[in-house]
């Protein structure tokens, strides 16, 4: 009976996982669930999208602003990972940076948008039509007493005086206040005109202006209609009590309103379902008995997305967000609702868009210089080391899809820096070779027999193999804990191309030559 070989089962395995994985690069409509493994191309290969995030600590307190960065890429991840980006890389850079590179992206102002939300939802009381306009004339007593402070306005209201001193018939009537001059009634609120938006939009973000808001209110903006951007918005003014957070909020999803319905907010259109947590339960039941007959503004960002009437008291816990959502746009809220606020706020210091194309040069680049390796090193070997060098050359070919399969098992990505990293392996691979070959030539020197010199030569050169790369998988191991993502990228393809090479080199090769080169007494050995 033939005695069991580990080499040979050994063999058996690795072949079989170098073709499982390397299958679905070649062969088209295999199962879903062996076509799935499919190797994952990097940003610089596939085209996509770079995002260098500042993290803004300067609020928090010492021990706060050290987890501030840590929370924040939990939570960006968590989006990105909803957003459905296969394989992003984000990474912690210095004491308060964050690099975000998502593969594949086309949609790139979503994916930045998405990320850098802060995603502040509140729930806040709609003030009475009289209330409302009681603060819009203290605002405009404000600002007036200190036009000085906003250039804009007091540029408006130079140019209305102007108009009325040349129109008797609007000299007659009281002036609007500076403010209010932006402004017209609506049928339920005030609404801006298009062309004033920008400035009120700049407004409402001047801290000035924020003094000159009674205490105990907000002016905010209605989102803007994507459907048509150039429409006119409402603008509210909402009791600055937070009634409701966001941290009552359990969970957000995407729902889509019957083409039958009597609401059109909702009527065949995507929307997004809110659940409260108990304590949140309890809180909308109550705000909303307390407040009948009034409206609830679903405000985020200082946003107000919608601002429905309340009817009756709403127990259970249970509301809609509405606001003319694209399907795109739903979904993106519910994501951001459903991974909390960033406990810092985040502003891009740089975006980078590299296009498909240019991924598709890389890729061709890449490939070309790996062939033309492999190539050159496959021809020395074979000229130099004769049927030695053809063994070498075809374990080379297996220990190429080797890699290649370890990337797609382990869900690694391939980046440019990763190819460099695999035409290095080519170099390295048949070095083990080469000092077994060699050691094997000095063996038949002495005057051995072709199986006595390659056992010799195995058992002496193995020792030396395994100093060798030992030391280079150190060397990568450091590179890939201290380096960034494209240095990782180069030290995991480099150790999976180590590991394969010895495996090749001590075991296929070996064997090869077992079974095909040294058989019999055969007296001499093409080396």
């Amino acid at each position: 009976m033939k005695k069991f070989s580990w080499r040979g089962l050994s063999i058996i395995i690795f072949i079989c996982v170098t073709a499982f994985y390397l299958s679905p690069l070649a062969i088209p409509n295999l199962p879903e669930w062996w076509a799935k493994n499919k190797l994952k191309l990097g940003l610089d290969l596939k085209g996509g999208m770079q995002i260098l995030l500042e993290v803004d600590t300067s609020a928090l307190s010492a021990a706060d602003a050290r987890g501030a960065v840590d929370q924040n890429i939990k939570i960006i991840r968590e989006r990105i990972d909803q957003f459905g980006v296969a394989e992003p890389s984000i990474q912690k850079l210095g004491e308060n940076r964050i690099m975000v590179q998502l593969p594949g992206v086309s949609d790139f102002e979503a994916a930045e948008n998405l990320i850098k939300q802060t995603a502040m939802l509140e729930f806040k009381v709609v003030a009475q039509p009289d209330e409302a306009r009681r603060v819009l004339d203290l605002i405009d007593s404000n600002i007036k007493a200190n036009l000085d402070r906003f250039p804009a306005l007091a540029e408006l209201d130079r140019l209305d005086k102007a108009v009325l001193a040349e129109d008797d018939t609007l000299a007659q009537q009281t002036a609007a206040g500076v403010f209010s001059s932006l402004i017209r009634p609506g049928e339920m609120d005030y609404v801006v005109q298009f062309d004033s938006i920008r400035l009120m939009q700049e407004l409402l973000a001047d801290p000035s202006f924020q003094q000159m808001v009674p205490g105990g209110w907000q002016v905010s903006l209605e989102r803007a209609d994507s459907a048509n951007p150039r429409a006119d918005r409402s603008i509210h003014v909402l009791s600055s009590a937070v009634e409701l957070s966001g941290a009552d909020l359990a969970r957000a999803k995407v729902e889509y309103g019957s083409s039958t319905s009597t609401d059109p907010r909702i009527a065949n259109k995507p929307y997004i379902s809110i659940e409260m947590k108990r304590e949140g339960a309890r809180k909308f039941e109550r705000v909303t008995a307390d407040n009948v007959g009034k409206r609830l503004a679903i405000v985020l960002d200082n946003v107000v997305y919608s601002a429905p009437n309340i009817q009756e008291r709403i127990a259970g816990g249970r509301a809609q967000i509405t606001g003319r959502f694209t399907t795109s746009e739903a979904n993106e809220l519910s994501i951001v609702l459903n991974t909390g606020n960033l406990i810092a706020p985040i502003t891009p210091a740089s975006t980078s868009i590299i296009g498909a194309t240019l991924g598709s040069d890389s890729i061709k680049s890449g490939t070309m210089a790996g062939i033309i390796g492999l190539a050159i090193v496959m021809l020395f070997m074979l000229f130099y080391y004769k049927v030695g060098g053809l063994l070498t050359d075809l374990a080379l070919i297996f220990n190429v899809g080797f890699i290649l399969a370890m990337l797609t098992a382990f869900g690694g990505t391939l980046t440019l820096p990763g190819i460099a990293g695999m035409i290095l392996t080519i170099g390295m691979a048949v070095d083990a070779n080469v000092l077994v070959f060699e050691r094997i030539r000095e063996e038949l020197d002495t005057g051995k027999t072709p199986r006595s010199a390659m056992d010799a030569g195995y058992t002496r050169a193995t020792i030396t193999v395994w100093d060798a790369n030992i030391t280079t998988l150190i060397a990568a191991a450091v590179l890939y804990q201290f380096g960034t993502g494209p240095i990782r990228g180069f030290a995991i393809t480099l150790t999976i191309g180590i590991i394969g090479s010895m495996f090749c080199a001590l075991v296929f090769v070996r064997s090869l030559f077992d079974t095909f080169v040294v058989t019999g007494t055969k007296k001499t050995l093409s080396i």
